[in-house]
């Protein structure tokens, strides 16, 4: 078998088990991935038969139980999800009809419509259906833009149910039923145990009783393990084998007197393929077999290994003293067996022929594990523990396959699945490594069994092959693995042949799997190690059973414990290989043979089988589900069930012939039931439960296929047991689906009664109309509908089953006639009537354009050509017809009257509700049955003789309609409330169809003049419309006589378009203002009329602009932003007229002047205006007042030319903005006024607190005081700042004056005018502070109200830092001020300090002597006195702590930046990069050393004249330190500073180059001049450049290849003087 290197590489390191056996040496140590091959096969999509279920290969959580409970699941949730979109009462909401009385009622509750009012001077009254007091059935507006549609849609392919349907409510909820209470997810608290069995337990009481009884235990042994075939075998603790048959009947006890009973217990056994040999394993190591037919003495004795053999080992064995765990026989022979035990070490042994047990010899060969003395493995890995956890060899199956002679044996270990075929010599076929989905430190368990070839009756579904495949189920831990094993014949015939092993699917199980069997070919039975017991499918892999066998004491043995001690976590989290527990064996006690479990426990043996479709059914009709009987019945019929465990086969059409009468036998069987017992207890009638019964029957006849049953045997049930109300109920939704469209006429005369009685008519009608008419009563149905007044279903019985579609037209006008007659007092007793003759309109639309009414679907085209030649027939024939056709009774339109009008159903129609005809009329325009005669005879054809009716019909076409209608409703017959409809419908179908229409100018100017005077205003959009429709194909020949009534009408859109094309501009953008609809355009229509038109006369610009002054406030008010965008592009000439049209002062015109002069870029791409200060002055006044925190930013910005002092200052100071006064006065020059207004307002903001705090009291039920009070703080800082800006914008001006004017230093007494300003601030902040102080003094708290009341204290801790924040912040900017300014504008720096200190010192000696004559106390200035001193101690404290911190920053800084100058570089080689030649080291060419020698002489020698000069004066000492370093060396560095480097010690220093980072690469080098040293006598010493990567080259050759590199283009970076400013590695760049 070839495997892949991957599937070698998975096992490398799991061998340690394995015994060579493959036929060549690499293949012996691969082990094929299961895995990977599952995972490679499904991305293949090669595993067909494991796709209708994906999940259950590598889910960690069992699938489900089953799709039983999900089917019906899905079912109920469709039904609820249908339920939703249904209303509360059930009725299904349909899409409305046009007719009012249909959209918003029933049939019996018609609305009502207002009235439409006649237009003055009319001597007709409108139609019928709009006169006040009457129903209207059709809606006053929109009659041409809306559809008819009938409240009964058409059905499709995708229509769900009447959601209201008892039908189709949720399931029901009786514990017994099998929905509720057996197909559970796992996963629930609990699982309610089902009324059948899962499994029927049999006890073998006789066995029990000789095998398990005290005597028996006594004499024989306890059972240990069991084997079963033809016989039951059981093997016993005294070495004893018991064989029974299934009588129960013990025929053979195998042991006694021979040395079996001295072995041991009996550990394994096995029986042969033709059940007449038995095989035992003992607990000592020997295995015995016994020939059933001579039993006295064993067949064969395979003893272990002696001592003499162990330690020369010339022949293979078990080990004495262990057990063997495991026994097969290979194929059909009695003397060919394997084993394993417990040690991990599995065998084939082969006797030969001969006669008796001593003439025999046996070949045993060792094909899994190690000896215990073995040397270890030359790879050196520490052995692991092993055992052989499962171990099976593969039976006989009933067809002849060539691995029945091949002798498979599959092995499993704690490490690998291995399969070794036996014969002719043993060779191991398939290695497996220990899947990765088995979680890490889970219990330590293994188990497996074969399933052979089997020929298969029917083919399989999934491979079409009659027979089935080998196969093998593995379980490691919780993770189960099936193997299919294929066979590829060889080509030599002596040759075994090839075998393909491939895991198809895998399942992962809650718990660890501790043993597993074949119930059959498709179904699997696992044991868990909780003893649960769980059925898989094996395709599917879905669990279809589960439950507990925790009460059968199954028999288990700890058997691997001890070997695997070390395998068991020893606290170690972290090694996954590790398991938490070595679980018991139970393998030996878990048998299946034909279906049957065979469960060996403690104290007995039971014999289980699953419990078939049919005990299931049958347990259920006696648990009294019978409901859920019938559900489970239709589930298997259908397949969704778990077929295969319940013995259905796969084949649909066997399962069918199967089930089929089962289903309905149950279904008669639980009719009878359940009406029975309604007969018996009539008071405990359960309608509901009925109901669902009702619903569970008609799916399951719906699925089996036989819906007559409903009627031939169920219906007379419900009929009998007076029940048809629900059985019919039921049958709706089947009727509406057209799943069942056939019902007797007894059931349809049934449902109708029901339904009416019900008050569900409309449900009725739709069932009807649902239903095949071809089966129905006609004169029952007939007089039922119109009995009930069912007009929809009348006329779908009239039309759908005797093709008449006159006789339902006439049955609704007949409706109409006392209508029309009776007076309007007594029109409310008919209002039934009225609703019900409405149906004509969408009759009509339908039919007349081939729709079948009321379902909508399409009618066959020689029916469709029949119905509308009829009805056209009957209604523009233009006489009264004889109907039915011989019958001599003429259907008269005025019974009372001899004389019919001509056109009279046409007439009695439109009289009655012309837009709804009209709208009907206007969807049959549409139709091309309408086109020319010519082409219907044509396409028609007139081959056969057709009646009077059709003949006509087939000439009707548009112009026809439309001649005959204009003829009809004329002025005198009709009032303009109707005529208006017929304008409409003239306008509308003469655009669309040119070719059939031909209408006079005359009569077309009339229809115009007819939409102009609509009669309501809810008709006016549909009339300009209309008019649009009519102008878009017809030009009137005079339109300026039409313009006055477009005017009249308010048809803008007509009109602009008449004025855009007539280039009448003035007019256009008029009428833009006039149109309230579309008035947000006319922005874009004064830019269209005032673009520049090279043709345009001026004089039409000038009526623009004169319609804009007309309307310039309305233009405003529509947005003031666009109107100054707009008019700023194309009129900036207006902006004056329009300010002065809007209210004087109004936020309008600041919003207008805003968009003008400060823009939003955003939103508009206009730059911004240059208007005059005027506007600019105007616009302050206004910001002033709506936006006043903006006016400082804004006067900041704006040209000092552009405002006015004396006009803006009196409406800023009304408003209170004193920060744009002061900035004003202070660009005008008028600094000292300014501070003067300032100190003005913050002594008027002093006194307005002390006001405030002093009034409290009144004060405190209209406003906060407390905000009230810190927002006049918050005033004081910020005018304070204002003033600080102030005298810092002076100190400066005056600074640069002082400058250029080079003025000496004012006398200390003297201050100047910006150090005026800094003391006028300074007093008046404290003085300000020092009177608030004791107003918001805390040691006075003052409430705020003296009443009783508990109300807030002001928050004097607050106000008070409030407070002394202004002198601080004063003092602060004085301080920053005089510092900063003197410092920046002297080059002295002690002249600089000095001066800034002078400045405050003054301002502060100045401040001290004003407060002395001011305040004869000096304490009321202590508290002022104190901020300012700590606010100046404080900025000192800062500044040396901030010069601490940088000091000690520079420091490390500058010591790192030494260290790194001291370092040096070591080049990685002697040798130069480029040329090759040493440069430094052992062997260098030229004199280095008395280079070097020369270079440390003249070093010290300058050293020793720097100490002479040192001896001189400071500033000697001072030059000649400028002059020490050597100039006559020139150094190469680059952008940094540097020493000349010896060239022999090879290293360059950093210098300042790696402390600032603008270097990486630095060489250094020595001139090579010989003036004072580096002088061959040979040949001249070169510099050296040592690069920071290390390498190192002469600088010549460094030179030489940078050159080269810029030839080719790359520049190289030169310093200030031309030289070379950075050298780059050429190999490390």
């Amino acid at each position: 078998m070839s495997l892949s290197s991957s599937e070698r590489h998975g096992a490398a390191n799991m061998d340690d088990d394995q015994l060579d056996l493959s036929p060549n040496g690499e293949n012996g140590d691969a082990a094929s991935s299961d895995e990977e091959t599952i995972k490679g096969e499904q991305g293949n999509e090669d595993i067909a038969d494991v796709e209708e279920d994906q999940e259950s290969i590598i889910s960690t959580q069992p699938t489900g139980n089953g799709a039983i409970a999900n089917r019906y699941r899905q079912l109920l949730l469709d039904r609820d999800d249908a339920s939703e979109a249904g209303s509360a009462e059930g009725i299904p909401r349909r899409v409305g009809s046009p007719i009012d009385s249909l959209l918003s009622v029933p049939d019996d509750s018609p609305s009502l419509q207002g009235s439409m009012i006649s237009s003055p001077g009319s001597s007709r009254v409108p139609s019928l259906a709009s006169r006040p007091g009457l129903s209207s059935p059709t809606p006053s507006f929109r009659p041409f833009d809306r559809r008819f549609q009938s409240r009964i849609s058409s059905p499709s392919s995708a229509l769900s149910p009447r959601p209201g349907s008892p039908a189709f409510l949720a399931g029901h909820s009786r514990q017994a039923s099998l929905t509720s209470q057996f197909f559970l997810e796992v996963g629930d608290a609990e699982t309610p145990t089902p009324p059948w069995e899962v499994v029927r337990w049999t006890k073998l009481r006789k066995l029990n009783g000789q095998a398990f009884s005290e005597s028996g235990k006594r004499s024989l042994g306890s059972p240990t393990c069991i084997a079963v075939s033809a016989s039951i075998v059981l093997g016993t603790t005294k070495g004893i084998i018991l064989m029974f048959d299934y009588n129960q009947n013990l025929k053979m006890i195998i042991g006694p007197g021979t040395k079996a009973v001295e072995s041991g217990p009996i550990t394994a056994i096995a029986v042969s393929a033709d059940y007449t040999t038995i095989a035992g394993g003992h607990a000592s190591g020997n295995i015995f077999t016994w020939d059933t037919s001579r039993a006295s003495r064993p067949f064969l004795h395979i003893p272990p290994l002696d001592d003499s053999q162990l330690q020369h080992r010339t022949m293979d064995g078990h080990m004495p003293h262990v057990s063997i765990t495991h026994l097969g026989f290979l194929g059909t022979r009695h003397t060919a067996l394997v084993s394993a035990d417990d040690r991990g070490m599995a065998f084939s042994h082969l006797a030969t022929r001969g006669t008796g047990a001593l003439g025999r010899t046996v070949k045993t060969v060792r094909i899994l594990g190690r000896y215990p003395d073995a040397p270890p493995p030359a790879s050196g890995k520490p052995l692991k523990p092993s055992t052989v956890l499962g171990f099976s060899s593969l039976p006989l199956g009933n067809v002849e396959r060539a691995t029945d002679t091949m002798g498979l044996t599959a092995m499993l270990t704690p490490y690998l699945l291995v399969i070794v075929s036996t014969t002719p010599i043993a060779q191991t076929q398939h290695k497996s490594a220990r899947p990765k989905d088995v979680a890490p430190h889970s219990a330590m368990t293994g188990c497996l069994a074969w399933f052979p070839a089997v020929k298969l009756k029917v083919p399989d579904p999934s491979t079409g092959s009659t027979m089935s495949k080998v196969k093998l189920v593995y379980c490691w831990s919780n993770v189960l693995t099936v193997l299919d094993v294929d066979e590829e014949p060889s080509d030599d015939k002596d040759k075994p042949p090839l075998l393909k092993f491939k895991a198809r699917s895998r399942w992962k199980c809650e718990e660890a799997i501790v043993a597993v069997q074949w119930l059959s070919r498709s179904v699997l039975t696992v044991l868990t190690i909780t003893q649960r017991l769980i059925v898989l499918e094996d395709r599917s892999m879905r669990m279809t059973e589960a439950f507990d066998l925790i009460h059968k004491y199954i028999y288990h043995a700890d058997l691997f414990s001890t070997q695997l001690h070390n395998l068991v976590e020893q606290l170690d989290e972290d090694d996954t290989t590790m398991h938490g527990v070595v679980a018991d064996a139970f393998y030996m006690s878990l048998k299946a043979y034909k279906g049957r479990i065979f469960l060996l426990g403690f104290n007995d043996v039971s014999i289980g089988a699953l419990s078939n479709w049919a005990d299931r059914l049958i347990a259920l009709m006696e648990n009294g589900d019978y409901i859920g009987a019938i559900q489970l019945a239709t589930s298997y019929y259908t397949g969704d069930a778990n077929k295969l465990t319940v013995g259905l086969p796969e084949d649909a059409t066997l399962r069918h012939r199967m089930v089929r009468d089962k289903v309905m036998e149950i279904m008669s069987a639980s009719l009878k039931y359940v009406f029975g017992q309604r007969q018996k207890n009539k008071s405990s009638v359960d309608d509901q439960q009925l109901r669902h019964l009702t619903e569970t029957c008609f799916i399951a006849c719906q699925s089996v296929g036989d819906l007559d049953f409903l009627f031939d045997e169920m219906y007379e049930w419900y009929e009998d047991g007076d029940a048809e109300g629900i059985f019919l109920e039921v049958l709706e939704p089947y009727i509406l689906e057209k799943t069942i469209s056939i019902a007797p006429p007894t059931a349809v005369k049934a449902m109708v009664t029901h339904f009416v009685s019900q008050g569900w008519e409309s449900r009725l009608e739709e069932v009807i109309c649902h239903m095949e008419t071809a089966t129905l009563d006609i004169d029952q149905i007939t007089s039922l509908c119109k009995k009930h007044g069912l007009y929809d279903a009348l006329i779908y019985v009239w039309n759908q089953a005797l093709f008449d579609y006159i006789t339902p037209l006439i049955d609704l006008l007949t409706l109409l006639i006392p209508l029309m007659q009776n007076a309007p007092g007594n029109l409310m007793e008919h209002e039934h009537h009225g609703v019900n003759a409405v149906k004509m309109f969408p009759y009509l639309s339908y039919t007349l354009t081939g729709r079948i009414y009321p379902t909508g679907e399409r009618m066959q085209d020689a029916v469709a050509s029949q119905a509308k030649a009829e009805l056209y027939w009957f209604l523009f024939s233009g006489k009264s017809i004889v109907w039915p056709k011989g019958s001599g009774k003429i259907f008269r339109t005025q019974p009372a009257q001899t004389d019919e009008p001509s056109f009279p159903y046409l007439r009695m129609i439109l009289q009655y509700d012309a837009p709804s005809f009209l709208s009907a009329l206007n969807e049959a325009f549409e139709d091309p049955f309408l086109n020319e005669s010519q082409e219907k005879q044509l396409n028609g054809g007139t081959g056969k003789d057709l009646p009077e009716e059709q003949i006509f019909g087939l000439t009707v076409d548009r112009q026809y309609v439309v001649s005959i209608l204009l003829e009809i409703m004329n002025p005198n017959d009709f009032d303009p409330v109707d005529t208006i409809y017929l304008d409409m419908f003239i306008a509308r179908n003469l655009p669309k169809f040119p070719q059939y229409l031909l209408i006079p100018g005359s009569t077309l100017d009339k229809v115009l003049a007819g939409l102009c005077h609509y009669p309501g205003l809810d008709l006016a959009e549909d009339a300009q419309l209309s008019a649009e429709y009519l102008l878009s194909s017809y030009q009137p020949p005079d339109i300026s006589t039409m313009i006055p009534l477009f005017q009249k009408a308010c048809f803008y859109r007509i009109l602009k378009r008449i004025y855009r094309n007539d280039k009448q501009y003035a007019k256009l953008l008029q009428t833009y203002f006039e149109d309230p609809e579309d008035q947000i355009e006319v922005f874009e229509c004064i830019a269209e009329c005032l673009q520049s038109h090279p043709s345009l006369p001026k004089r039409y610009i000038q009526e623009v602009q004169d319609v804009i002054k007309q309307h310039s406030r309305e233009l405003v008010e529509l947005d003031p932003i666009r109107a100054a965008q707009t008019l700023a592009v194309y009129a900036p000439g207006l902006h004056r007229f329009v300010l002065d049209s809007l209210e004087q002062g109004s936020e309008s015109q600041y919003d207008y002047l805003k968009a003008l002069l400060e823009p939003d870029y955003e939103t508009s791409e206009q730059p911004t205006a240059t208007l005059d200060r005027d506007f600019i002055e105007q616009y302050v006044q206004l910001m002033c007042r709506y936006n006043s925190h903006h006016v400082s930013d804004y006067v900041g910005i704006v040209q000092a030319t552009n405002l006015r002092l004396d006009k803006l200052l009196p409406t800023m100071e009304d408003t209170g903005v004193i920060d744009a006064v002061v900035i004003l006065m202070a660009r005008e020059g008028q600094v000292q006024d300014a501070m003067g207004r300032l100190t003005k307002h913050l002594e008027t903001l002093e006194s307005a607190l002390q006001g405030l705090v002093a009034n409290a009291d009144d004060h405190a039920d209209d406003i906060d005081v407390k905000e009230a009070a810190e927002e006049l703080l918050r005033g004081l800082q910020k005018y304070t700042h204002v003033g600080i800006w102030l005298c810092q914008g002076q100190m400066k001006t005056s600074k640069k004056l002082n400058a250029i004017g080079r003025r000496g230093s004012p006398s200390p007494s003297d201050l100047l005018p910006d150090e005026m300003l800094w003391l006028d601030l300074i007093d008046t902040t404290v003085q300000i502070t020092r009177r608030l102080s004791s107003v918001v003094s805390p040691s006075k708290p003052i409430k705020v109200s003296s009443t009783a009341s508990p109300l807030p204290v002001l928050d004097s801790d607050k106000l008070v830092a409030l407070l002394r924040s202004l002198v601080q912040h004063t003092f602060t900017a004085l301080m920053t001020a005089t510092s900063t300014e003197s410092a920046g504008l002297s080059s002295n720096r002690l002249v600089a300090k000095s001066g800034g200190s002078l400045t405050f010192l003054r301002i502060l000696r100045a401040f001290l002597t004003r407060a002395a004559r001011s305040s004869p106390n000096l304490a009321d200035l202590r508290a002022v006195l104190t901020s300012i001193f700590s606010a100046y101690a404080y900025e000192e404290s800062i500044l040396g702590l901030s010069n601490r911190l940088l000091e000690q920053q520079l420091f490390v800084n500058v010591q790192q930046a030494v260290e790194l100058r001291q370092r040096g570089w070591r080049p990685r080689g002697s040798t130069c990069e480029a040329c090759g030649k040493r440069v430094w080291g052992p062997g260098v060419a030229g004199n280095v050393f008395e280079a070097w020698e020369e270079k440390q002489a003249i070093e010290n020698k300058k050293r020793e004249e720097k100490k002479a000069i040192s001896s001189n004066s400071a500033i000697a000492r001072g030059k000649e330190k400028a002059d020490s370093p050597i100039e006559d060396n020139e150094t190469y560095k680059g952008k940094g500073k540097g020493k000349s480097t010896d060239i022999g010690n090879g290293s360059s220093s950093l210098g300042d180059h790696l402390a600032n980072g603008i270097q990486d690469v630095q060489g250094q080098a020595v001139e090579t001049n010989g003036d004072n040293y580096g002088r061959r006598r040979d040949q001249p010493l070169g510099p050296l450049v040592v690069l920071a990567c290390r390498h190192i080259y002469h600088k010549d050759c460094l030179d030489a290849i940078q050159a080269k590199q810029e030839a080719n283009g790359i520049h190289r970076e030169v310093d200030e003087f031309g030289r070379e400013a950075e050298y780059r590695c050429p190999i490390d760049g």
